[in-house]
């Protein structure tokens, strides 16, 4: 693939990742926090120009600042994700029909808080353009 391609393909996917990870702030079902990392990732290969603005960005760039330096998330929202993972699968459960369904969506959502709430956590920093 050639330069320009793979530069194009890696913006396009980014804004995608930056989409879904917005769409995702207001449907529980769909993660953020992910989405803006991969977004980032992408970016940082196709455009740094636009990786800079997401690190910059108020609401995203603590959470970029604190994996990117850490690999670490704030203890805020792995609290705030954690609620939302309970409760939309919970929601899931109830509604889906099958048991096979339930006790697929109970197994998922184990793996999934045992993983993520391995994930190691820091105390929030002010993120400033200082301290990236």
């Amino acid at each position: 693939m050639g330069s320009s391609l793979k530069r194009v393909v890696l913006v396009a996917l980014g804004w995608l990742c930056v989409v879904l990870g917005v769409i995702g702030i207001f449907l529980p079902l769909l993660p953020t926090t992910p989405f803006i990392l991969l977004a980032s990732a992408c970016f940082m290969r196709g455009s740094p120009t636009i990786a800079n603005w997401l690190h910059q960005h108020p609401k995203f760039g603590p959470i970029l600042y604190q994996w990117h330096h850490h690999r670490a998330i704030d203890r805020r929202v792995k609290r705030r994700a954690n609620v939302c993972i309970v409760l939309s699968f919970t929601f899931s459960i109830f509604v889906v029909p099958e048991t096979w369904q339930k006790v697929m969506l109970i197994s998922m959502a184990t793996v999934l808080l045992i993983w993520f709430n391995r994930l190691p956590e820091v105390e929030a920093v002010a993120h400033t353009p200082e301290n990236t």
